[in-house]
């Protein structure tokens, strides 16, 4: 007999096979040696009281043995098909893009500006020691794109777009703990992830797929609403190639794509996005005001059975959406700058969010009228708007990958700190205004959410706290309009926009699910 519990339990109970295996007999009323198999399908924590749950939905089995997870993958091999599609990018829009090739029988060919994800490391390292920022490979260009050197955070609210529970299985299978399929807020982890995106390569060229590392996409020709070349640039030179289908997965910050298509008189639009800073606390505080502890003992005892806390913040101010974005909880805030003379910061966290700070980007969201000092850059005005931003924090952090930074406390009162607690960003941070790195509207919209805040979450508005700037790369600043049935672009019907850097997708689920979508839109 089989059937499925819904239990809130303690997280001692939850985190123990044995007392779960005890309070499962109990539930359904059975002998303490009573034969039981169980499998839980969805985890949550329950922080909003004062004793802390974790919900579970729970498939148990007794006196039956309960049914594998299936996990294989049913791909084919395209060496010698005919029907072949070139992807821009190797993200998660773009890898999925090319899974769901295979499994079409299509041959992708992925072309990445970038290096391979092993190879990126090094580039990731002269960032964080010399402040040299390579500008085809950093945390943003190549294998696995943004995604990979992040949290990779696996919640998403696009149950709409595609098949989350397909997109999961294949993670699992190419590496990521079978975790995923149960958590309400999955995550695989930084150190987890360069892996996992060799595993989805080797996949793709042993089903015949082709990848092009270090290939650059620069040019293409079309005619009659039809590209018939694109041109690809790398140490060999440049190379024309024909194509038939062309899957556009550049990711939110391949600001020559969009420069590219603009010359062309390609369609593009500006789009609206969000701009703040990143702030990062102690770990141990995050986690004493969220599972509600009076003592540092108490935050040793509750994190035996319970992860690092996160949180998600929102407020609205005079009619904006200031929010949290990308929470990092045991963290670091990492350089994401993809050009000279910027700074731009994210965060990401290992799969056990073990380091001792939480971070998470506070963001202002930015419509299209803000954009207007930069009107004459047309549909590039909000990218001209970031690129101005990015420099000044680059500028005011004293001209190298160091991030202006300021104590939340001082940013309240406009004090300029005289010092700065430890953080977790590597190339350094250096005591600045922020003020005078953001614009007086995202300033005072920060100012006042921050307050906000800290009526709802009280001990946020710590001098431990620190601001650092700027966050800057939440979304792309520019749409590339499509079809809204055929996914194609309008003036160029073999031409897919996809993913993030294409406006349609927010994470790396949503991205993944898009290159699916778009990979399932050709028509042959």
């Amino acid at each position: 007999m089989q059937r499925t519990l819904r239990l809130q339990v303690s997280p001692q109970i939850a985190s123990q096979g044995p007392l779960l295996a005890e309070e499962i007999r109990a539930h359904l009323s059975l002998k303490k040696d009573s034969p039981l198999q169980y499998k839980i399908l969805k985890r949550s924590i329950d922080a909003r009281g004062r004793a802390i749950r974790i919900n579970l939905n729970v498939l148990v089995a007794i006196d039956e043995e309960l049914p594998r997870e299936n996990f294989s993958l049913d791909y084919q091999n395209v060496s010698s098909s005919k029907k072949t599609c070139h992807i821009i990018g190797a993200g998660p829009g773009g890898l999925f893009a090319a899974l769901r090739c295979l499994e079409l029988g299509i041959k992708p060919i992925v072309i990445e500006r970038g290096k391979d994800v092993r190879a990126r490391r090094r580039d990731l390292t002269a960032i964080h020691k010399e402040h040299r920022v390579n500008p085809e490979s950093n945390y943003c260009f190549g294998e696995g794109g943004a995604g990979t050197y992040s949290d990779g955070k696996l919640y998403t609210r696009s149950n709409k777009r595609g098949d989350i529970k397909k997109i999961l299985k294949t993670l699992a299978a190419h590496g990521a703990s079978q975790d995923i399929m149960v958590d309400a807020h999955p995550h695989i982890g930084t150190n987890k992830l360069p892996q996992l995106i060799q595993n989805i390569r080797e996949t793709i060229l042993n089903h015949g797929g082709d990848i092009l590392f270090n290939t650059k996409f620069i040019d293409f020709q079309f005619r009659d609403q039809t590209i018939n070349t694109i041109l690809t640039e790398n140490e060999m030179g440049t190379k024309e190639m024909s194509i038939t289908h062309l899957i556009l997965a550049t990711g939110h910050s391949a600001r020559d794509i969009y420069e590219l298509l603009n010359s062309k008189h390609i369609l593009v639009e500006a789009k609206p996005f969000a701009v703040g800073v990143r702030v990062e606390h102690p770990q141990e505080l995050i986690d004493h005001i969220q599972y509600h502890c009076r003592t540092p003992a108490d935050v040793r005892n509750t994190r035996q059975y319970l992860p690092a806390a996160s949180y998600s913040l929102t407020q609205q101010i005079s009619g904006r959406g200031i929010y949290s974005f990308c929470m990092c909880p045991g963290g670091i805030i990492a350089p994401c700058a993809t050009a000279k003379q910027e700074v731009v910061t994210n965060g990401w966290s290992p799969s056990k969010r073990n380091n001792p700070y939480a971070n998470s980007g506070i963001v202002v969201g930015l419509e299209l009228r803000d954009f207007e000092p930069f009107k004459e850059h047309g549909p590039l005005a909000g990218l001209e708007f970031q690129k101005r931003l990015e420099h000044q924090a680059w500028v005011l952090g004293g001209q190298s990958q160091v991030a202006p930074a300021q104590r939340l406390t001082d940013f309240m009162t406009g004090k300029l700190s005289s010092s700065l607690p430890n953080c977790s960003y590597q190339p350094g941070i250096r005591s600045v205004d922020m003020r005078q790195v953001l614009t007086p509207m995202i300033s005072d919209a920060l100012q006042k959410a921050f307050q906000a805040f800290g009526e709802k979450m009280h001990g946020y508005l710590s001098n431990e706290a620190v601001l650092v700037g700027i966050e800057s790369r939440t979304s792309t600043p520019v749409r590339i309009p499509r079809d809204k049935d055929h996914l194609h672009h309008p003036q160029l019907v073999n031409l897919f926009p996809c993913g993030e850097g294409a406006g349609y997708a927010g994470g790396i689920m949503s991205a993944a699910m898009d290159g699916e979508r778009c990979a399932n839109s050709m028509q042959y």
